[in-house]
């Protein structure tokens, strides 16, 4: 995605550091997103990329971002193995920059790894306590309504070290707004967009989903071909934080979002089910979307999986068998996949799959492999990378 580029001044006006939690694994991927924004990185964690941004980076990050979680605006960070050290800490935080005197604020969650202080109801519980009291001295009040916008905060230890940050998302971004009705075992937006982004897939090259449940691959490469921004149509916590965002800053983002859009962009994205009530939520959730026109989805068993175009991508998410009886299904299933792949003529197909046996069925060695958890199950994306077309001259071009 074109986007400008920061200039020397605003990047001069630097104002705070923004967290962005993603798929652990996947860090690499939102790291180049955030770049592409135009902001600098300040850190690359397990789970999450920070980089440093205006209030204006607040809004085009929740609304451009495609495999980010949320965004949260780092409050403060200090060391503490003491509850005692938890409550000062947090107390030396300036919270009155952040929050009106009639703010709703509130710990939504509290994650501890490798640290003293594990208790989550303790931590949250605690860390309110040290805001209202730093709160108390600044607003000369004693008790605090919480009728204003709301503030969530969340809270992670790591290793003594705790960071706080206030939750600028609500729901977390990969409620694009579109995907209203959802298959069995769907796979999030923000990890189908970021497995996208891990193959060389553009535009201009088919790709065919043949267990394309509720949508959500070919609709979220849709929405990248069109240069749809994920966040366009749904709200957020930070709309109502007019002491720390202007809302012009909220309408210049929707602008260039709307600006960058090209729907009118040829593609060749296809999704195939067998079950005819799920393609018809497939279909519901692309039309909520606006990419309904850009993608063609079609009732069809996976051993009818065929193509007579070159150089294509199939992108899935197969079934794992979570069940039983659906297990002893797998083999026969995972077995015609591998068959029909082996038939198109200089494809790549790559696989989101908990199935461990999913490649002594498929019949071949993925060229990669990359272990991930969807939710909290175990997956592997396998990759099986067909050649490469040949380059186009500049007449074909």
């Amino acid at each position: 995605m074109n986007h400008k580029m920061l200039s020397k001044n605003e990047k001069e006006n630097k104002q705070m550091e923004l967290i962005a939690p993603c798929h652990f694994g996947l860090e690499s991927v939102l790291k180049r997103e955030v770049q592409d924004l135009g902001y600098e990185i300040s850190q690359v964690e397990d789970g999450r990329v920070c980089f440093y941004g205006d209030a204006a980076a607040i809004c085009r990050s929740n609304i451009f971002l495609r495999t980010a979680e949320r965004i949260l605006v780092k409050a403060g960070s200090f060391r503490a193995t003491t509850f005692d050290e938890l409550f000062e800490g947090v107390k030396r935080i300036p919270w009155e920059v952040y929050i009106p005197a009639d703010g709703k604020f509130w710990v939504t969650k509290a994650a501890s790894v490798k640290s003293k202080l594990f208790s989550a109801s303790d931590i949250q519980s605690i860390v309110k306590k040290a805001m209202v009291d730093r709160m108390k001295d600044h607003y000369r009040i004693q008790w605090f309504a919480e009728d204003g916008a709301s503030y969530p905060l969340r809270v992670f230890i790591m290793k003594d070290v705790v960071t706080i940050g206030l939750d600028s998302s609500g729901d977390s971004l990969h409620k694009r707004g579109y995907r209203k009705h959802s298959g069995v075992a769907p796979i999030t937006e923000t990890l189908a967009a970021a497995l996208i982004k891990l193959t060389p897939w553009r535009k201009d090259r088919i790709l065919v989903d043949p267990f394309c449940g509720s949508g959500t691959f070919p609709i979220e490469a849709a929405m990248m071909a069109a240069n749809i921004a994920p966040g366009m149509n749904r709200s957020f916590t930070a709309e109502h934080w007019k002491n720390v965002i202007p809302m012009k800053d909220w309408y210049r983002a929707v602008d260039e979002a709307h600006d960058l859009m090209d729907t009118q962009v040829e593609v060749d994205i296809q999704g195939y089910d067998i079950d005819h009530e799920v393609i018809q939520v497939a279909r519901r959730n692309a039309e909520i979307a606006e990419v309904d026109h850009l993608i063609h989805f079609q009732q069809r068993d996976v051993k009818d999986l065929r193509h007579a175009k070159k150089y294509g991508f199939i992108i899935t998410n197969p079934p794992y068998g979570e069940r039983l009886e659906e297990k002893e299904a797998l083999p026969a299933l995972y077995r015609a996949f591998g068959d029909c792949f082996k038939n198109l003529d200089c494809w790549s197909a790559y696989m989101i799959t908990g199935y461990e046996e999913a490649e002594k069925y498929f019949g071949c060695a993925a060229d990669k492999n990359r272990k991930l958890y969807n939710g909290m199950i175990k997956t592997y994306f396998y990759q099986f990378l067909g050649p490469k077309p040949p380059k186009k001259n500049k007449k074909e071009a």
